[in-house]
């Protein structure tokens, strides 16, 4: 291919951040010195490069990490090293929210703005910020010839940033030689704003915590807070590695029936049975084999996922290389969105020490099997938790979903048969061979079987991880993390997130489990159990959870790009009294809206963008002033709400993809 490469330059550090990824170049060809003996005649690289293209994305985040922004002196020399047009490498830049193709400062805040930290007050922090500091996006550098300084910074509003259960949260990035990255939470103004004027603040990390800690009943979090997660001997006193050398042991059909035995089902919202698409794939002659772990936990009050990576690392590095075992796979990746900094440190070390230890690479605990895994750093984008997006964005081009068929275990990442499951349903694994799979299938109900972990939060007295066996009530979910403060009512709960659905205080006997939660026509989701008193103003939580989607839609097709920008524009429309007409004709509007984007979107994001709001206007009345009423005995719970689960990566469907996770382009300039 004859590249058409911009005229400008990379500045020397970025050309050694990139350089420090890629490898030095070879010649002139590829970004390096250009010798006419060597380079005259003959072109070096050709395919061998362009098969590179794969570390795109990590060529673009490098970039950024040293300087702050991408600019297009680095943006030319990364697509000289990788054989990329400049056109189709600006596209993949400019798709991801946490990186800017625009000068910033090195240093900037991300403020959360989404639903669990708006319960937290951060609406108030924000004004605040917006009073004493500027607007989001204030100082930064514009127009065609900038000067930035070392201590400049500025902050932006942020959805969700997985940290729930601390809100309000906060991420701040330092670009430079050895860049810095925290997720901050129970974030206050003053902290802000010191962040924003000393570079020197050292405003703690957000600690790994669980309510339950020390909980003998515990089986999935039994070593979080309690085992250290840098450990690799501390795991292996606790029972690690345990599950993976008796996997090897009796086999890979052995363990495929164990898992199927067990009935484990994807926890990341869609619910299919793992050892199913194992075995789809394991039977596969096309080689390679690759494993994905979708750790790009982006749903709007969803954090199990980073409790885990952040507290119990070898866990998942151990589950990960049983599945690859099982199901012939020779490399996985765990794709972890961008805003969770401890979990990739910690999944880092986890893989190196696994790999020193014997434990990963080549001939595992000599057992004639090679696995490689590796950490792919995400950018900002919800969308890449639909499984067929995280594999556009592993390959290097933007994280847009792809149609099936063709399913992932047929042609998945660079077209091969691919596992795709998220961090909870690999742990669950370790338990499975632990205990076997009949004994694993007792716990729990007869359709709904192990234990599950639930990200409790909003007006709850003790938010976070909780780990229950499936069967338990919704009720008494919320009476395990201390019930509402100050014994006020509860006014609804968001169930699954913003792609889940509210139901009302009259529906808190309802069984956590799939099949009740089908019956009851609501939603387990991704875990999520959002609660709101009666102080919290559901209207504005509807608003933000359609501009959440507005915001996150990827765009690639016409229902959900439109349709979520006028579901949006009509909920505004009513929340301050001014329709098109009557109300009951824009909730009509709504309506056919939200049904052609749950009928025809390409993926779970636009198929279950509908989902909150229509449950809001049928299920709570919050359009006409009728307050949430049960149903006569021997009815429905409610109307038709038959939304798809969240975009889980557990699916073999439009919305599987075991937890929704969209571009957060809009939210962050």
């Amino acid at each position: 291919m004859d590249l058409r490469l911009l005229e400008a330059e990379a500045l020397p550090e970025e050309r050694a951040a990139i350089d420090a990824l890629l490898g030095p170049p070879h010649g002139g060809w590829d970004g390096g010195e250009r010798v006419i003996a060597r380079d005259g005649r003959a072109l070096y690289g050709g395919h061998e490069v362009r098969s590179q293209r794969h570390l795109l994305l990590p060529a673009l985040n490098a970039a950024q990490s040293r300087i702050g922004w991408i600019s297009e002196g680095a943006l030319n020399y990364i697509c000289t090293r990788l054989s990329v047009p400049p056109a189709d490498a600006y596209g993949v830049a400019t798709f991801y929210a946490l990186l800017s193709t625009t000068p910033r400062p090195r240093r900037v805040v991300h403020v959360c703005e989404d639903v669990a930290c708006r319960v937290a007050g951060s609406d108030k922090l924000i004004a605040a910020l917006n009073e004493r500091v500027g607007d989001a996006g204030h100082g930064a550098p514009a127009g065609d010839h900038v000067m930035i300084g070392d201590d400049d910074a500025i902050w932006l509003r942020s959805p969700c940033l997985g940290l729930c259960d601390q809100a309000p949260a906060a991420f701040t990035q330092e670009a430079g030689p050895v860049a810095v990255e925290r997720l901050l939470g129970n974030v206050k103004v003053e902290d802000v704003e010191r962040l924003l004027t000393d570079p020197h603040f050292g405003k703690d990390e957000a600690p790994v915590a669980i309510p339950q800690k020390g909980d003998p009943s515990l089986r999935l979090l039994r070593r979080v807070d309690v085992v250290d997660p840098a450990s690799f001997d501390a795991y292996r006193a606790s029972g690690g590695y345990a599950a993976l050398r008796r996997a090897i042991e009796i086999g890979p059909d052995a363990v495929l029936r164990e898992v199927n035995d067990s009935k484990l089902m994807g926890r990341g919202g869609a619910a299919f049975p793992t050892g199913r698409k194992w075995e789809a794939v394991a039977r596969q002659p096309a080689r390679p084999h690759y494993l994905i772990c979708n750790a790009d936990e982006s749903e709007p009050g969803t954090f199990k996922d980073r409790v885990i990576m952040a507290g119990d690392p070898f866990s998942l590095v151990e589950a990960m290389t049983i599945a690859a075992y099982v199901t012939g796979s020779t490399h996985g990746f765990i794709y972890v969105r961008g805003e969770y900094p401890l979990p990739i440190e910690r999944l880092q070390h986890a893989i190196d020490t696994a790999k020193r230890r014997g434990m990963l690479g080549a001939n595992i605990l000599g057992a004639g099997f090679d696995f490689e895994l590796e950490i792919r750093k995400g950018a900002g984008a919800y969308i890449c938790g639909e499984e067929t997006a995280i594999f556009n964005s592993i390959e290097g081009y933007r994280g847009e979903p792809r149609s099936k068929p063709p399913f992932p275990v047929v042609a998945g990442v660079f077209g091969k048969p691919t596992v795709i499951n998220n961090v909870e349903t690999f742990v669950n694994v370790l338990e499975i061979l632990r205990i076997g799979g009949q004994a694993y299938a007792k716990i729990g109900t007869e359709q709904s079987t192990g234990p599950k972990l639930y990200c409790l939060s909003g007006n709850v007295t003790r938010p976070g991880t909780y780990e229950v066996p499936f069967g338990i009530t919704l009720r008494e979910l919320i009476e395990l993390a201390g019930g509402v403060p100050e014994g006020r009512p509860i006014q609804a709960v968001l169930l699954g997130g913003a792609a889940g659905l509210f139901v009302r205080p009259d529906e808190l006997d309802m069984k956590m489990t799939f099949e009740d939660a089908r019956a009851a026509r609501a939603t387990l989701g991704s875990g999520v159990v959002m609660v709101f008193d009666d102080n919290v103003d559901l209207l504005d939580m509807l608003l933000r959870v359609a501009a959440f989607f507005r915001d996150e839609s990827c765009g690639q097709c016409v229902p959900c790009r439109v349709g979520t920008v006028r579901q949006e524009e009509a909920l505004h429309r009513m929340s301050v009294g001014k329709p098109i007409g009557s109300m009951t004709a824009e909730i009509s509007l709504i309506e056919e809206i939200g049904v052609a984007m749950r009928d025809a979107s390409i993926c779970g994001l636009g198929q279950t963008a509908y989902s909150a709001v229509e449950s809001a206007i049928k299920r709570l009345h919050l359009f006409n002033g009728a307050t949430p009423k049960s149903n006569p005995p021997g009815t429905p719970a409610s109307d038709p709400l038959d939304a798809p689960p969240s975009l889980g990566a557990e699916d073999p469907k439009p919305q599987q993809s075991e937890q929704p996770k969209p571009p957060q382009n809009g939210a962050r300039p």
